[in-house]
C-alpha cells in the first residue's frame, strides 16, 4: 500500500511538471507570436520568420521647404524683387495659394504644421522662449498631440529633419537631455539641426541627433544653407540606393530668410542699386507684378504705408544709403537659398522621385519688422529692447552681410515684404499672417501654375499629407491617446479650382493680437498699437480697437467697416472669445519683456554655485547656464600651470554679437565684456601668471546703474580692476552657448581665434552667485 501511494504522488508530480512546462511555454514572452513549430530536430520543426516590410515604390514621399520670415510678396511667384528661378519652376509645375495663413509667430507655426492642431491646444500659444505656467502657453508640445511624423514613421516612412527646430525647451537644449521635445522624439528617424530661434550661417551650432558639432570648422567657404543642401542630397541619394521603394518625409528649414542675412558677397553685390528706389516705389512695383500674376483678385488695393514708417523720401542720404543695403544683404540671401533648394530639386530629378513627391513650400509667418525703424548690424540689440544708431550700422557697410554682423533690415523693407498688405510678423492682420504657399506633386495634381484661392491654414497641412500618404489618424500613439486634429485637409482643392472654401473659422491671438476669420469676415485688432520690434510694457485689453472686413470682397484689409457693420463686429468678437476658451488662449498676457525673463528664472538652475569640468562642460544652452546678469557672482578656476605656460579659454558665454569670457593670453589672466559687439571692456593681470596649481578669480561687481566692476585676483591677491560700462539686460544670443575650458561656436573675444582650448589643465570652474 505505501509503495501504491508513492508511485500515485510521482505520477502525480510527473504531470503536474509536463502541464506547467506546457503552459510556460504558452506564455512565455520569447516566443510570442510565434506561428511555427519547435521540435528537438530541425527536420521535425516548422519555421516562422517574422514579417519583412516591403513598398511597392508607389507610395508619395514628402517634403516640406519651410522657410522663415518670408513675407507675401517677397517670393518671386508673388511678385517678389528678388529672383527665385527654382521656386518659380516650382510654382509654374504646380499650385499657388493665394489665401493661406499662418500664425504670425515661428515657434508655434513650427509647432503647427506638423502636429495639425492649433497653437494653443498644444502649449504653444506663442515662442517658447516666451511660455507661461498654464496649458496655452506651455511651451512644450504634449504627448497628446503627437506629430504627423510619428504616423509616417509608424507607417513605415524614413524620417528627416533637418535646419530649424526652435520649439524645443532652452533648458532642454543642451547634450545631456531629457530629450523628450527634440525632433528625436517627435517621429524623426534622422535630425540635423540648429536649436534656435535663428543661426549665424557662417559659424551655425548644430547638432546631429543629440551630438553637439560644428560643421564650418576648417571649411571657409561654409554657408549653412549649402551644408543644408548637401546633407538633404546625402540622405535623399542614399536612401534612393538602399531602399528605392521605400518612401521618404523630409522636413526641410533653413536659416533664410530669418535674420541674420547672411549670404555670399557675390549674392549681396549682385544687387547693388536695386533697391535704391525705397520701400514705397518697391511696394508699388510688387503691388503691380502681383496683378499681373493673378495672385491677388483684380482691384485689390494696395494698403497704405503704416504711419509707423517713414516715407522713403523723408530720409536722409545716408539712411537711403544704408536701407538699401540691408535690403541688398536680404536679397543675396533668398536669391543663394533659391538656388540650394535648386540643387535639391536637381537631386529629386536625378534620382526619379520628383515627380511622386509631395512638395510644400511656405513660410512660418510674414516678414519680420523685428529689425525696428533703423535696421542693426546686430539684431541682438533689438531682443534686448534697444534700438541701433545709424553711425554704428553705417560703420559696417561695407562688411553687411558677412559673418561680422548679425544683421536685420528695416521694418520698412518688411512692410515692402508684404505687399499688398499692411503691418508685420507677430501682428494677426494679413502681413503678419497670409504667407506665400506652393504645392508641387506631378503624380497627384494636374494643373500646373494654377492659383487657389479657399481659405487655409497652417494647421491644414499635417491632415493634407495624411490624406495623400493615405494613413489613418491614429487614436493612440505609444499608449497615449491623442487630442482631435484642428486642422482638415485641402487636398480636395488640387484637382478642384472652384471647389467651396471647408476652412469657414479660424482664430488668432499673438501676444495680445487677436482676430477671427468666419464664413469671409474677419475682425481683427493690434493690441495696445504695439509694433514687433516693441518688447516691453503692458496695455489695458479693454481699451484695443477692432477693425471689421469682409475679405472675400476685400482681399487687402482696406476697407475698415467697423463703424457699418457694429452688430456684426460684436458677433465676431463674441466668436473669437468662444473660440479662446475652447482653445486655452486665456489668459492675456502682453509683457513680453517680462515674459522671456520669467522663463529663464523658472527653468534656470536654481543654484547658488554652479561647479563645472572639463572637458565635457560645453555647448549648455544660455537659458540653462549660470544667470549671472547684471549680477554680483564671481568665476573661479582652479587650473594647472605648465612650466611653458598657458593660454586659452577658461570660460565663455555667448559669441561674436554679445557676451562675456575668462581667458588667459600672453601668461596674463583676462576678463572680456562684449556688449553687441559695440563695446568691449578688457581687464587684465597686470602680472604674469605663476606656474604649477593657481587660483584664478574674477569678482563682478554690479552697481546701482547697472554697469559694473571686475577685479581680478590670483591665488587670492588682487591682480587687476576694470569697469564694464555697457551690459546686457537679457539674452548675448539666440543660439550661442556656454563653454567652459573653450569657446565653441565664434569666439568671444577677438583676441583669440576658434582653436581657443585652454592649453593648461583646467580642474574645474567654479560660478558663484552673490
Amino acid at each position: 500500500m505505501k509503495n501504491y501511494i508513492i508511485l500515485l504522488c510521482s505520477a502525480f508530480l510527473v504531470f503536474s511538471c509536463q502541464t506547467k512546462q506546457e503552459t510556460s511555454k504558452e506564455e512565455d514572452p520569447r516566443m510570442a507570436g510565434f506561428k511555427g513549430k519547435i521540435a528537438k530536430t530541425f527536420e521535425d520543426s516548422v519555421e516562422d520568420w517574422p514579417e519583412v516590410e516591403t513598398f511597392t515604390g508607389k507610395d508619395p514621399n514628402v517634403l516640406i521647404i519651410l522657410l522663415d520670415d518670408v513675407g507675401y510678396g517677397q517670393l518671386g511667384p508673388y511678385g517678389g524683387l528678388t529672383e527665385t528661378p527654382n521656386i518659380d519652376k516650382l510654382a509654374k509645375g504646380g499650385l499657388l495659394y493665394n489665401n493661406f495663413h499662418t500664425t504670425a509667430l515661428c515657434s508655434p507655426s513650427r509647432a503647427a504644421i506638423l502636429a495639425g492642431r492649433n497653437t494653443h491646444s498644444i502649449g504653444m500659444g506663442s515662442h517658447a522662449l516666451s511660455a507661461m505656467g498654464f496649458p496655452g502657453y506651455a511651451g512644450r508640445v504634449p504627448m497628446e498631440a503627437q506629430e504627423v511624423t510619428k504616423i509616417a514613421q509608424k507607417g513605415g516612412w524614413t524620417t528627416y529633419a533637418l535646419g530649424k527646430w526652435d520649439h524645443t525647451p532652452g533648458f532642454q537644449t543642451h547634450q545631456i537631455g531629457p530629450y523628450t521635445y527634440w525632433p528625436t522624439n517627435d517621429g524623426f528617424d534622422h535630425t540635423y539641426t540648429f536649436m534656435a530661434a535663428d543661426a549665424n550661417n557662417f559659424t551655425p551650432v548644430m547638432y546631429a541627433g543629440h551630438e553637439p558639432i560644428e560643421p564650418s570648422r576648417g571649411n571657409p567657404d561654409y554657408h549653412l544653407s549649402t551644408d543644408l543642401s548637401n546633407k538633404a542630397t546625402h540622405y535623399l541619394t542614399g536612401q534612393a540606393s538602399i531602399d528605392p521603394d521605400r518612401p521618404f518625409f523630409m522636413f526641410w528649414a533653413p536659416g533664410g530668410m530669418h535674420a541674420p542675412h547672411h549670404a555670399p558677397k557675390e549674392y549681396i553685390e549682385k544687387y547693388k542699386g536695386k533697391f535704391d528706389m525705397g520701400w514705397d516705389e518697391a511696394r508699388k512695383k510688387i503691388h503691380k507684378r502681383q496683378l499681373e500674376l493673378g495672385v491677388i483678385p483684380a482691384g485689390s488695393a494696395l494698403t497704405e504705408r503704416n504711419k509707423e514708417i517713414p516715407a522713403w523720401d523723408s530720409l536722409t542720404a545716408d539712411e537711403k544709403r544704408m536701407y538699401a543695403r540691408q535690403m541688398e544683404a536680404f536679397a543675396g540671401q533668398l536669391e543663394h537659398l533659391d538656388m540650394e533648394i535648386g540643387r535639391m530639386l536637381a537631386t529629386l530629378e536625378r534620382i526619379g522621385k520628383l515627380d511622386n513627391t509631395l512638395i510644400i513650400l511656405t513660410s512660418d509667418n510674414g516678414a519680420s519688422g523685428e529689425g525696428g525703424l533703423s535696421g542693426s548690424h546686430n539684431e541682438m540689440l533689438i531682443v534686448n529692447s534697444q534700438q541701433t544708431r545709424l553711425e554704428e550700422n553705417l560703420d559696417r557697410y561695407d562688411e553687411w552681410g558677412s559673418e561680422a554682423t548679425d544683421n536685420h533690415y528695416h521694418a520698412g523693407w518688411a512692410l515692402a515684404g508684404n505687399t499688398p498688405f499692411k503691418y508685420f510678423k507677430q501682428t494677426v492682420h494679413n502681413g503678419g499672417i497670409k504667407d506665400p504657399l506652393i504645392v508641387h506633386w506631378p503624380a497627384g495634381i494636374k494643373g500646373k501654375g494654377e492659383v487657389r484661392n479657399q481659405y487655409h491654414h497652417i494647421i491644414d497641412i499635417a491632415p493634407t499629407i495624411l490624406e495623400v500618404l493615405d494613413l489613418d489618424f491614429m487614436e493612440e500613439i505609444d499608449g497615449i491617446k491623442q487630442m482631435p486634429i484642428d486642422g482638415g485637409s485641402f487636398a480636395y482643392s488640387f484637382n478642384a479650382p472652384d471647389a467651396p472654401d471647408q476652412h469657414t473659422t479660424q482664430y488668432y491671438e499673438m501676444y495680445g493680437n487677436r482676430a477671427i476669420y468666419k464664413d469671409g469676415w474677419k475682425a481683427v485688432t493690434i493690441h495696445g498699437n504695439r509694433m514687433p520690434w516693441d518688447f516691453a510694457g503692458t496695455y489695458p485689453f479693454d481699451d484695443d480697437v477692432w477693425e471689421l472686413y469682409n475679405v472675400k470682397e476685400d482681399f487687402t484689409e482696406s476697407n475698415d467697416l467697423s463703424q457699418k457693420f457694429p452688430e456684426k463686429l460684436e458677433d465676431l468678437k463674441a466668436a473669437w472669445e468662444e473660440e479662446a476658451w475652447k482653445y486655452n488662449v486665456f489668459p492675456l498676457y502682453d509683457d513680453l519683456g517680462a515674459r522671456f525673463s520669467n522663463v529663464a528664472k523658472i527653468y534656470a538652475p536654481q543654484r547658488k554655485e554652479f561647479i563645472f569640468y572639463p572637458p565635457g562642460a560645453v555647448r549648455i544652452s544660455e537659458p540653462y547656464s549660470p544667470p549671472v546678469k547684471n549680477k554680483n557672482h564671481s568665476i573661479t578656476a582652479y587650473v594647472d600651470m605648465p612650466k611653458e605656460g598657458a593660454s586659452g579659454v577658461l570660460v565663455a558665454a555667448g559669441g561674436l554679437y554679445g557676451g562675456y569670457t575668462l581667458y588667459v593670453k600672453d601668461n596674463r589672466l583676462v576678463y572680456e565684456y562684449n556688449a553687441y559687439n559695440e563695446d568691449r571692456f578688457t581687464i587684465k593681470s597686470n602680472t604674469a601668471l605663476p606656474k604649477g596649481e593657481v587660483v584664478l578669480k574674477a569678482v563682478y561687481e554690479v552697481n546701482e546703474d547697472k554697469t559694473a566692476v571686475v577685479t581680478l585676483f590670483v591665488n587670492g591677491e588682487q591682480v587687476g580692476q576694470g569697469p564694464v560700462n555697457r551690459t546686457h539686460p537679457g539674452q548675448y544670443s539666440l543660439s550661442e552657448t556656454f563653454d567652459v575650458g573653450q569657446d565653441t561656436g565664434t569666439p568671444v573675444s577677438k583676441h583669440f581665434t576658434r582653436e581657443n582650448k585652454f592649453t593648461g589643465n583646467l580642474d574645474r570652474l567654479v560660478v558663484s552667485l552673490k
